[in-house]
């Protein structure tokens, strides 16, 4: 079958299985008091979402994951599709593990913070060691395509410090309805094209079926949201970005393809470092994205205006990769 029907075939089922299937799973949740536990950073105006179910993300790394396997099953014999959907899951249970207690504790006891990490560096070594052979251990500079050979040892602590930043940062970015899903889908669209034009084709027609997903999934969580993703989701998607990265040698691309997710981290790092080495703020409130709620913007055009920011820094960030041999 064409690739490109087989895409838009992966991206439809994608999408009408999370319709079909997300009113369904929401009334599951609802029923049985799954629900987000207001974060302890989150501004007054938002407490009242602590009622919303949690644990959308599992729908959108469940479905796309399914329908890749009917489409595509000769493709998860293939190790570098392997390597992506591995990775994907793998965090997707790491928040899994962290939603689940969260909500059976119904506090934001969670994992703790030395565990959550302990697991993430475990799992991500795990990924290193399995498909050592399929990644290039080398960080190709963009424009005069100096690559850079890296040795294993040292990338291996390289792939688990870009995985944990990543899997923070785009949970940083969950924090407003449609926000991380909206600013993921559009963070993904040059990753998908990278792997068409470097012949990952099964990778390819994986990312067209999570972007299914995420459209679904949008038609629940945008303002008014109906469900949040929680970890499951959120780390997951981080993980996806560090992989797709490493495994197309684009990780200087990748600061700019997931700009947003780079923003939001780098203001919350400087503001506790601010915070604890002079007592004072650098910004109003972090994440970011908050403290345009405080100057009084409303939430759906900030949304809007994040998605703006990322279409642009994607296009950045796609030029640069199509710079980078």
């Amino acid at each position: 079958m064409n690739t490109l029907l087989i895409s838009l075939l992966g991206l439809i089922c994608s999408v009408l299985l999370m319709l079909a299937a997300m009113p369904k799973f929401i009334a599951f949740l609802k029923n049985r008091d799954i629900n987000q536990v207001t974060s302890e950073y989150a501004l007054k105006e938002f407490k009242e979402k602590g009622k919303t179910p949690i644990m959308g993300g599992l729908m959108f790394v469940v479905i796309p994951i399914v329908v890749f396997a009917v489409l595509c099953f000769k493709g998860l014999a293939d190790a570098r599709t392997q390597f992506v959907i591995l990775s994907y899951v793998l965090y997707c249970s790491v928040g899994f593990i962290d939603d689940a207690l969260v909500i059976r504790s119904h506090s934001n006891e969670g994992l703790s913070a030395k565990t959550r990490l302990i697991m993430e560096f475990v799992y991500t070594l795990l990924l290193f060691v399995i498909y050592r052979d399929v990644i290039p251990m080398r960080v190709t500079i963009p424009f005069i395509n100096a690559g850079i050979q890296i040795h294993w040892l040292l990338f291996a602590a390289f792939m688990i410090l870009l995985y944990m930043a990543e899997a923070n940062a785009v949970n940083f970015t969950d924090g407003m309805d449609g926000l991380c899903a909206g600013v993921s889908f559009f963070a993904l669209l040059p990753f998908v094209y990278l792997c068409f034009a470097n012949g990952y084709t099964y990778i390819g027609i994986f990312l067209v079926c999570i972007l299914g997903g995420l459209i679904g999934y949008l038609r629940f969580n945008f303002h008014p949201a109906k469900i949040f993703m929680g970890d499951s989701g959120s780390l997951a998607l981080g993980a996806l970005f560090a992989c797709l990265g490493i495994l197309l040698d684009k990780t200087v691309a990748l600061f700019f393809i997931g700009g947003v997710f780079v923003i939001e981290m780098f203001c919350v790092v400087l503001q506790q470092l601010s915070v604890r080495l002079f007592h004072k703020r650098v910004f109003t409130y972090t994440p970011i994205h908050y403290a345009f709620v405080i100057k009084g913007h409303k939430e759906t055009k900030i949304v809007l205006g994040f998605y703006c920011l990322q279409i642009l820094l994607s296009l950045i960030g796609l030029f640069i990769a199509l710079h980078t041999l």
